[in-house]
């Protein structure tokens, strides 16, 4: 069929004893070979027509494959709102005011298309069915990071803040890790520092960094870590002061405003004097001596207690606690309360929700509460001997305490 193909572009015209060659296309063309013998036209013609398939081939649909970023890999971007996103080749990170991770989406998705609209040239031909699209190949820094936080045993909850800031230093300093110096490190700590993140939370960001390169020196693949002690000792940590009587009847006045679940969550950590965090691991309860108690502070073992469920709490609970009390995660509901308080009028940046619990230690200290009492009731901040000692006080007793703080 193909050889009958090939003889079809040569002709002879009537009266002529010479073969011409004749294309069919957007323009019609022929032309005489100058030979009248076949086998000598075949061999002329053979370039010519090696020279039109090519170009009919090209005018043919084609597509190619690649990836379409929705945003330029390798840069920082920011929204109207303020949202910062930093974009890799496959992955949208959204950092939200705080610095915190709001989610991960991915940077675009495949593009087929013909090449003379292509706008990158590198993109190459492929069979439609079996495209997929080509992304950046990892590098050994990648590997390397990979392999920390599957050995750290990183939980999945904080994998994107790990990767976010690692992506940030591929962005800022873009140099392999054996090479990177404390003036590299002084780059992210000046990033974050523009972005009004005080020292702590630089610290607490750049510590991925650290761990990692502090694996890398474990398994022989550093031998420097630059990342180690460059954070500035301020004292610039925002001090959170409580919430006075006015606030609080202002967020009374106002709890209507909240879902039933977060107006509840409110009357929580007020009673209580609790971490929004450890509202969230209410599951259970249990009773001692007629008095409904539930146990808090499973990160660490001078935060663990049980905590008496005040008697301004209990009319809005369930008859029994026998599964999550809150649904969701913390994050979600900090910023829910944070918007809350500024809604309804509280503007000064000292109140958080997190007053609620400076509330709570005040009310306690100022009832006479014993000291060992509050420790049992809010947790120890830092870990003492005395944290260590015995089951702790009765829940009634403890029960006595807790009422006086009051919503």
């Amino acid at each position: 069929m193909r050889r009958k193909r090939e003889r079809d572009y040569l002709f002879q015209r009537p009266g002529s004893r010479n073969w011409h060659i004749r294309f069919q296309g957007e323009e019609r063309t022929e032309r005489s070979l100058g030979t009248a013998d076949k086998r000598q036209a075949d061999i002329i013609a053979l370039p010519l027509i090696a020279a039109h398939r090519a170009k009919v081939l090209a005018r043919q649909p084609r597509f190619v494959s690649g990836w379409w970023h929705e945003y330029e890999p390798g840069r920082e971007h920011a929204l109207p709102d303020g949202t910062k996103i930093i974009a890799t080749n496959d992955q949208l990170i959204y950092i939200g005011h705080n610095g915190s991770i709001i989610r991960t989406e991915p940077n675009g998705a495949p593009q087929y298309t013909h090449p003379t609209r292509l706008k990158e040239p590198s993109f190459e031909l492929f069979d439609k069915e079996r495209a997929t699209p080509t992304l950046a190949v990892k590098n050994g820094d990648d590997a390397l990071f990979d392999a920390y936080l599957t050995h750290a045993n990183v939980g999945q909850k904080y994998v994107p803040e790990a990767r976010a800031v690692w992506e940030l230093y591929k962005t800022l300093v873009n140099k392999p890790l054996k090479d990177a110096t404390r003036d590299d490190a002084r780059r992210l700590v000046a990033h974050f520092e523009q972005q009004g993140n005080k020292s702590a939370t630089i610290q607490k960001k750049l510590s991925w960094l650290v761990a990692a390169c502090n694996f890398a020196i474990r398994e022989g693949r550093l031998k420097f870590n630059p990342f180690s002690s460059v954070v500035p000792h301020r004292d610039d940590k925002l001090r959170r002061v409580p919430l006075d009587a006015d606030d609080i009847a202002t967020i009374k006045s106002n709890l209507d405003k909240l879902s039933a679940s977060d107006q509840l969550l409110v009357r929580v950590l007020a009673t209580t004097g609790c971490r929004l965090s450890e509202a969230y691991e209410i599951k259970s309860e249990a009773v001692e001596g007629n008095a409904r108690y539930v146990v808090l502070g499973h990160k660490t073992e001078q935060s663990l207690r049980r905590v008496p469920l005040p008697a301004d709490l209990l009319p809005f609970l369930p008859a029994r606690i026998a599964g999550p009390l809150f649904q969701g995660d913390a994050g979600r509901a900090s910023r829910t309360l944070g918007k809350f308080l500024r809604d309804i009028g509280i503007k000064n940046p000292a109140k958080v929700t997190h007053s609620l619990r400076h509330r709570a230690k005040d009310r306690l200290r100022a009832a006479g509460c014993p000291m060992d009492v509050q420790y049992e009731l809010l947790g120890h901040e830092e870990s003492t001997v005395a944290s260590g000692y015995g089951r702790g006080s009765p829940v009634p007793l403890l029960k006595e305490w807790i009422d006086k703080i009051n919503f």
